[in-house]
């Protein structure tokens, strides 16, 4: 029996590689919701920014689509 789930706990393991792919996405997902929380935060102590002030969402989307664009290759 000890044989049994001795090999099912290695088959569980993750793989070095496999671990570290986890490990950075995982730091990525806390700094991205440490960075979500500040701005949270900084609405709760400041209020909302006047809206003369911030940039339209659809220009934000522009340009994000034309980043996304220059990312692209180009099709022949």
């Amino acid at each position: 029996m000890s044989e049994q789930s001795s090999s099912a706990d290695t088959a569980r393991q993750l793989a070095p590689a496999a671990a570290d792919a986890v490990r950075a996405y995982a730091a990525k997902t806390r700094a991205d919701a440490d960075r979500f929380a500040a701005v949270l935060e900084d609405i709760a102590t400041n209020g909302l920014p006047d809206p003369e002030q911030c940039t339209p969402w659809e220009e934000l989307r522009e340009a994000h689509f034309a980043r996304l664009a220059a990312q692209r290759p180009a099709v022949a």
